[in-house]
């Protein structure tokens, strides 16, 4: 059955003086509102064990622009401002449900520069975008169609550290199940081979960053030349940014379209479950590791799978076959094994970490009764 979801469509546009100017300041007074914001809140939390709501934030934004300091926020739009104030109350209410590190304050340099609009803040108009405090419609290249009849309810504008403008619009689209297939596949990840299918089937590592390498090397070493501060400096940083996109564009348009394959050709998929960031701990692979980029893949699959009405498992497993052939293949299909198992009890797609009982992971336990019947290969 077809299912609702609120997708999010990405497209580059390319803004003129007046609108680069206008959301250069917006970025800006976002970034400053949520910092000044979560400093008020720090010393209220740690200074008087006090917590500051989003209506109180709200409050003390409308104070700061009738100051004389601040009153270039009210020359902005009030929308983007309001929606860093709601970030950044969900940034504590993760928090202090303990799902997520105390909130960091946002750097000019090294943070995301981007402004959310609401309903309220935008015009949707014949195909054509306008967002508040701009006279002319945003110059978007349309690369796909949004769903047909689609409005947007939030656009999110962004600029990357290579200087691209970017516009998200958040949609309602309706998403068909893709056609049943009793096909099932287990992934084993790797740096050789991206990723090995219990099919034996082995996916090249395209090695993007590798590929790259040179060039991005002779980019970081004109710019390590170049004055701080300077025009000449920005313009170096400018060159790195653009080699660094250009690995990280190349690398999400061929796991989006593995992903995609992936979830088309089978009903059920079963992914290794790795601990990466204890990976990237390992000097001599962290590199490699960071540029097979597991994580991206396995968060491609977890919502299409969701999607299209496909079975994501993510077991953990321990080897015990003792192979002498090709190490890979079979450990994909005993994680394809393990998986199979745990779908067959009913278990959760987040495995156990520890029996009180044993003192081992049952998933680890699992898997050897699971692989107990499979012969070696």
């Amino acid at each position: 059955m077809a299912q609702q979801v609120k997708r999010a469509f990405r497209y580059r546009f390319y803004p003129t003086g007046e609108q680069a100017a206008e959301l250069s300041r917006t970025f800006g007074c976002v970034r400053l509102v949520y910092n000044k914001a979560l400093q008020e809140r720090t010393r209220a939390w740690y200074g008087e064990q006090r917590r500051i709501s989003y209506v109180q934030s709200s409050a003390a934004l409308t104070q700061w622009k009738k100051t004389a300091e601040l009153a270039f926020l009210a020359e902005v739009s009030s929308v983007p401002l309001q929606q860093a104030l709601r970030h950044l109350q969900t940034a504590f209410g993760n928090f202090f449900a303990k799902r997520a590190k105390y909130p960091r304050y946002k750097s000019r340099k090294k943070s995301r520069a981007s402004a959310e609009y609401t309903r309220s803040a935008f015009t949707w108009r014949g195909g054509q975008l306008t967002l508040a405090k701009m006279a002319d419609p945003l110059d978007i290249r349309w690369s796909r169609p949004l769903p047909e009849g689609a409005e947007p309810t939030t656009v999110t504008v962004s600029r990357d550290p290579a200087g691209r403008w970017f516009v998200s619009l958040l949609c309602q689209d309706t998403i068909a199940p893709a056609p049943a297939t009793t096909a099932a596949v287990g992934l084993d990840t790797g740096i050789t081979s991206l990723v090995t299918l219990s099919t034996g089937e082995k996916v090249a590592n395209p090695k993007h960053e590798r590929r790259d390498r040179a060039r991005l090397a002779r980019a970081q070493r004109e710019l390590s030349r170049k004055a701080k501060d300077s025009a000449n400096r920005e313009k170096a940083r400018r060159r790195v940014a653009k080699v660094h996109a250009r690995i990280a564009d190349r690398r999400r348009d061929f796991l989006h379209k593995l992903s995609t394959r992936l979830v088309r050709e089978n009903q059920t998929v079963v992914i290794e479950d790795l601990t990466v960031r204890n990976l990237l701990k390992n000097g001599t692979l962290a590199r490699a590791i960071s540029d097979a980029s597991w994580t991206q893949l396995r968060s491609l699959l977890e919502y299409k799978c969701a999607w299209y009405g496909r079975e994501l498992n993510v077991r953990a497993w321990t080897c015990v076959c003792g192979t002498v052939h090709d190490h890979d293949v079979n450990a994909a299909r005993n994680i394809l094994a393990a998986g199979l198992a745990a779908s067959a009890c009913g278990d959760g797609v987040r495995p156990q970490r520890e029996s009180s009982r044993t003192g081992q992971s049952s998933v680890k336990q699992e898997s050897r009764r699971a692989t107990a019947g499979i012969s070696r290969l």
